[in-house]
């Protein structure tokens, strides 16, 4: 199976992607964060480094998206192909960081790619309001972060909202992390389990 977890900046998604990738002896995809040479550039100037952000996460998260289609295990893969296009990239679009030949551009490489690719049988959904969003940020303490401005997080939920209503792609299970503790709280992530096992026993 391919498992996808998404979810807006500072959801949760990679700690939890992480922890069930324990609990159910999953191969584990992580996004290309530390090593992307672009996000520190990117949160200082957006209108410059946008497009390059963009094109780097969309063939980083193909390539996974291929290894995921030939596995011979289920992997839990953080975040996927569809928020790069549906969430990042029409947002930085709609926000006047992305010109008009760029995102057509843009949308011309993602869609010649995902006829290559089949979606996720599950996807999790971390939805969270954004005093919880920017808790989290902090929390983590990322330097290149702390510019990231309330309306941009702002956007990205509705776009995920908008995205996650719409989404007929495969199943999907929607989890309300706003007064959840998954880390710090056993019962919290017990019930984050249960509630993944009542959806993975329905796909079989």
């Amino acid at each position: 199976m391919h498992v996808g977890i998404c979810g807006n900046i500072g959801s949760g998604k990679t700690t939890l992607a992480k922890m069930l990738a324990k609990q159910f002896n999953w191969k584990l995809e992580l996004e290309s964060v530390e090593d992307n040479p672009y996000l520190k550039d990117f949160y200082e100037d957006m209108t410059r480094w946008s497009f390059h952000l963009q094109i780097f996460f969309l063939n980083s998260r193909f390539r996974q998206v291929k290894n995921i289609n030939k596995a011979q295990q289920t992997t839990i893969q953080d975040r996927t192909i569809y928020e790069d296009a549906y969430i990042f990239a029409q947002n930085l679009y709609d926000s006047k960081f992305i010109t008009e030949r760029d995102y057509q551009s843009y949308l011309t490489l993602f869609h010649s790619m995902i006829e290559h690719v089949a979606p996720p049988d599950l996807i999790i959904y971390l939805k969270a309001d954004i005093p919880k969003l920017v808790q989290q940020i902090q929390k983590r303490g990322r330097a290149y972060e702390s510019a990231i401005r309330l309306d941009y997080l702002q956007n990205l939920n509705t776009h995920y909202e908008n995205w996650m209503h719409s989404y007929e792609l495969g199943k999907k299970l929607v989890i309300e992390v706003d007064h959840l503790d998954f880390v710090e709280n056993v019962e919290d992530f017990s019930e984050i389990v249960e509630k993944i096992n009542r959806e993975i026993n329905g796909l079989f």
